[in-house]
C-alpha cells in the first residue's frame, strides 16, 4: 500500500474499518443467490401442479357430461328412437353440462363397441373426447391435452302391453265407455299421451288388466281390476312402438287385381313381392260377402274400404297380413266372423292388420262375433282404431295386440298375451334406464 493510501486509511475510524472487514468476509449471500436461482423452478412446479389439477377437474367434468349424455340417449332409446335422434339428445345434454363440440367429439354407439355390454342391443354407449390447450406445460409440448370419457346405459325391465296408444298428446288416447267389458289376460294397457285423461273409463265400462300405464293421467272407475300392480301408474315413461322399423309395402310394386268384391271364394296371391312374400293388391277397396278364405300372403288394399258386414260374412286366413294403404280404412262391422292369424316369419311377422303411417285422421273398425279370433297385431300407428264387438282370442291361450295412434275399446273384448310362437314383437311398458359403466 502506498504511503498516501496508508495515510487515508489511518484517518478512517476504527469502528468503520471493523464493519468493512466483516462485510468482506461474509458468505451468507450465497443462500440468496441460490434462492433467486430456485424461485423459477419452485414457481414452475407449483404452476404445473395447478395445471395438472385443472386437467383432473376437466376430466371429471367431461365424465359427468358423458354420464348425463348416455342417460339422455338411453331415455330416447327407451321411447323407440334410434340413430341421429340418440346423438341429438346426447349432444344437447352434454353441451348443457359444459361439453363443447367445437373442441371435442361425441360418438353414440348402439350397441357398445367395447366393455361388458359390447354387442348388447339394449345398451347405449356415449364416448366424449375434449382438447384443452396447455398453459405452463406448453414449454414441453405445443400439442393440446386430449381427454376422453365414456358411459354406458342399459334399458331394462318392462311389462308386456297388449294395448298401446301411440299419440303423445290426445285426450282419451285409450277410451272405454258404455257397457264395454275388456279382459287383458297376462298383459297390460299403456298410453303415451300426456293428457290429463290419457286413459279414460266412463259409464259402466269394466277393465281387467295386469296394470295400466300412462305418460299423463288416468281417469278410472271402480270397475277397474288390476292383477299385477296395486294402483295405476301415471307419469310413466313412453312405451316404444315395437313395429316402428317394419317397412311399409309399396302398393305400386304389386299389380292391381281389378276386383272390388269377393264372395264365397278363396283368394290366392300369386305375385311374388319382396322377400318372396306372395302378394295381392286390391286397388279400390274390397267388400267381402259370404265365406272368403285368404291364403297365406300379403294383401294390399289401397283406397276405399276393407268392408265386411252381416251374418253371412266370414273372413278366414292363416299367415295373412292386410296392409291398408293411403286412405283405405277397415270396416269389419256387425256380426261378421273373423278367424285371422298373422304370419310367424318374414318381414310382416306378427302383423294381421297394418295401417299406413301416413294415414293420419283415419278411423278403422275391427269388430266380430263372439267366436271371432284375431291372432297377431292390429297395428294402425297413425290412425284411430275401434276394437269392438266381441273380438277375442281363442280358448285359454292366444296372442292379440291392439296398437294405434288412439284406441277405443267397446263391446266385449278378451286379449291374451301368449305370444311366444306368434311372431309378434313385444311392447314393453314401464322400462327403466340405468348407467352401468
Amino acid at each position: 500500500m502506498s504511503q498516501a493510501l496508508k495515510r487515508v486509511a489511518s484517518r478512517i475510524p476504527g469502528w468503520l474499518r471493523h464493519k468493512a472487514h466483516a462485510f468482506a468476509g461474509n458468505t451468507s449471500g450465497s443462500a440468496a443467490i441460490l434462492a433467486a436461482l430456485m424461485f423459477p423452478v419452485v414457481i414452475g412446479g407449483m404452476g404445473l401442479g395447478a395445471e395438472t389439477g385443472y386437467w383432473y377437474f376437466k376430466q371429471r367434468e367431461l365424465q359427468h357430461a358423458a354420464d348425463l349424455a348416455a342417460h339422455a340417449a338411453g331415455t330416447r332409446k327407451r321411447a323407440g328412437d334410434s340413430g341421429a335422434e340418440l346423438r341429438e339428445a346426447a349432444l344437447e345434454i352434454a353441451e348443457k353440462a359444459g361439453f363443447s363440440s367445437a373442441s371435442g367429439t361425441l360418438a353414440v354407439n348402439v350397441p357398445p363397441v367395447a366393455g361388458r355390454y359390447q354387442g348388447s342391443a339394449d345398451a347405449v354407449e356415449v364416448v366424449l373426447t375434449f382438447n384443452t390447450p396447455r398453459l405452463l406445460s406448453s414449454i414441453f409440448s405445443s400439442d393440446p391435452v386430449t381427454m376422453g370419457a365414456g358411459a354406458v346405459t342399459l334399458v331394462r325391465g318392462g311389462q308386456q302391453a297388449c294395448v298401446l296408444a301411440l299419440s303423445p298428446s290426445d285426450s282419451g288416447a285409450v277410451t272405454m265407455a258404455g257397457s264395454t267389458t275388456v279382459n287383458l289376460n297376462g298383459c297390460d294397457l299403456a298410453s303415451n299421451s300426456l293428457a290429463s285423461n290419457s286413459v279414460e273409463m266412463s259409464g259402466s265400462a269394466s277393465l281387467s288388466a295386469g296394470c295400466v300405464y300412462a305418460v299423463g293421467e288416468i281417469v278410472e272407475t271402480t270397475r277397474l281390476t288390476l292383477t299385477e300392480c296395486a294402483a295405476v301408474k301415471e307419469y310413466a315413461p313412453v312405451t316404444a312402438d315395437p313395429y316402428a322399423n317394419v317397412p311399409e309395402p309399396q302398393p305400386s310394386d304389386v299389380p292391381c287385381d281389378g276386383r272390388t268384391r269377393l264372395n264365397d271364394e278363396t283368394a290366392t296371391p300369386t305375385f311374388m313381392y319382396q322377400s318372396s312374400v306372395p302378394a295381392m293388391h286390391f286397388c279400390d277397396g274390397l267388400r267381402v260377402t259370404g265365406t272368403v278364405v285368404f291364403e297365406p300372403g300379403l294383401y294390399i288394399i289401397s283406397g276405399g274400404e276393407f268392408w265386411a258386414n252381416g251374418n253371412a260374412a266370414v273372413i278366414q286366413g292363416a299367415g295373412v297380413t292386410f296392409f291398408l294403404a293411403s286412405t283405405a280404412t277397415a270396416r269389419l262391422n256387425g256380426t261378421a266372423a273373423l278367424n285371422l292369424t298373422a304370419p310367424t316369419t318374414g318381414p310382416y311377422s306378427g302383423l294381421v292388420f297394418f295401417g299406413d303411417r301416413s294415414g293420419t285422421g283415419l278411423e278403422h273398425q275391427v269388430n266380430g262375433t263372439s267366436g271371432s279370433i284375431v291372432q297377431g297385431a292390429v297395428y294402425f300407428p297413425a290412425s284411430h282404431v275401434s276394437f269392438s264387438g266381441n273380438s277375442r282370442t281363442s280358448g285359454g291361450s292366444g296372442c292379440t295386440q291392439v296398437i294405434g295412434f288412439t284406441i277405443e275399446l267397446t263391446g266385449n273384448s278378451s286379449l291374451r298375451s301368449t305370444c311366444e310362437l306368434s311372431g309378434t314383437r313385444t311392447a314393453l311398458a314401464n322400462r327403466f334406464v340405468r348407467i352401468v359403466e
